[in-house]
């Protein structure tokens, strides 16, 4: 994804040449910067001229001819316009074909999908829109999708009903969200270790004046560690963490849930009577987890609220929308710097902002988690739990007894 600065630095520097150029010029102006940047200079350079990639690769020619007829040269306001100003709801729409098929890296902004720009094509197209498979290329590329390599992205085996799990929750999240209904997407992200230890990436500085940490950052059951879990309100663009101090266990993952309803959740939902997560088939919020299960009944039963719940197939939490609408900035926004303390880690966290207006509140969660708590066959029978029809170990709601 390129820079936005460099965006900045193009429009800054167009906006000096821009009325001495036509539109010949103005093309060659941009190819010639675009080959002078090297790998990415066509898009950075159409995001920030607006010329469509079509036309610098088009400038990119003219460099290369030695004379170009001046009759060549349209005037002012010519040639066809964008498809964004003939159809203002071509990006909603596509958006909308892209959603239950979307894929996102943990660590990564970008998003790739799994289907072709040719049947996303055809399928606007049956939709009363005009879009060649070519032009969604550049569509993909002004919502920040991007083609990727399949280099380690193989999830392991496949279960026959993944697709069908996916399209279910997508359309209970759709569901849920015309209710105004909340829909929270929730996971931990790595535990990280606080100390003077180094921190992948790199940040602006002063040259010569490096961040001198330790040299040895050796796994040590001692050294603290932050253990953050996250909660994601998929609607609303906001997110809570809360950055726990002991072990990741369902008790914290469901705890944490819990703060964010009550510092957030509840404002935002006040005739909330259910709510939908979804979350991973492993870790602290395991679909086999029997104690997960339990403390989401004491929050149903607190709330007064049925808790509805869908866990992604095994191998796909990449899909998680947690994981690259939220986590994914997070690591961008303290890449390059140590985690000294548990008050950096918390303020990192919350000063992570982006362009769509993603907001983050974070806080310490101090307890202590006890590890390896059974929940008996008698408590868990005391379980108000109906599973779903479809997939009842993935998709169940824990209805509240009160």
């Amino acid at each position: 994804m390129i820079n936005t600065d460099i965006i900045k630095y193009f429009k800054k520097k167009l906006s000096f040449v821009s009325p001495h150029l036509n539109e010949r010029t103005l093309r060659i102006w941009a190819a010639t910067e675009a080959k002078m940047f090297g790998h990415g200079g066509v898009t950075a350079l159409s995001k920030a001229t607006g010329l469509s990639r079509s036309t610098i690769h088009l400038g990119l020619k003219d460099l290369k001819s030695k004379k170009i007829p001046i009759e060549n040269i349209r005037r002012a306001g010519a040639g066809r316009k964008k498809i964004i100003e003939t159809d203002q709801t071509i990006f909603g729409d596509l958006e909308a074909l892209l959603e239950p098929a979307t894929r996102g890296d943990p660590e990564s902004a970008l998003l790739w999908t799994s289907k072709s720009t040719r049947k996303l094509a055809e399928d606007l197209n049956k939709n009363g829109h005009r879009v060649s498979d070519r032009k969604i290329c550049d569509l993909l590329s002004d919502l920040g999708y991007s083609l990727q390599a399949n280099n380690k992205t193989k999830e392991g085996s496949s279960h026959p009903d993944r697709n069908d799990q996916f399209l279910y929750i997508y359309n209970n999240v759709k569901n849920f969200q015309k209710a105004e209904q909340p829909v929270i997407s929730v996971d931990t992200k790595k535990k990280e270790m606080v100390g003077n230890y180094k921190n992948n990436g790199k940040e602006w500085s002063k040259k010569h004046n490096p961040v001198n940490v330790k040299t040895h950052d050796f796994p040590d059951p001692k050294m603290p560690k932050a253990a953050p879990y996250g909660v994601y309100d998929i609607a609303r663009n906001e997110g809570w963490v809360s950055v726990g101090i002991s072990s990741d266990t369902a008790q914290f993952a469901v705890s944490t849930i819990k703060r964010w309803w009550q510092k957030m959740g509840r404002k935002r939902y006040p005739y909330a009577k259910k709510i939908y997560i979804t979350a991973d088939c492993g870790g602290s919020n395991s679909r086999r987890s029997r104690l997960w299960k339990m403390e989401l009944q004491k929050l149903a039963d607190q709330l007064k609220i049925d808790i509805h719940v869908s866990h992604f197939p095994p191998g796909t939490s990449k899909w998680n929308k947690i994981e690259h609408k939220m986590f994914s900035f997070i690591s961008i926004n303290w890449r390059g710097r140590p985690l000294t303390t548990y008050n950096v880690v918390v303020n990192l966290i919350s000063n992570t902002r982006t362009e769509s207006g993603l907001q983050i509140r974070a806080e310490m969660d101090t307890r202590k988690y006890e590890k390896g708590i059974k929940i008996s066959n008698e408590d868990f029978k005391k379980i108000n739990l109906k599973k779903c029809k479809f997939h009842g170990e993935w998709n169940y709601i824990i209805k509240s007894r009160r």
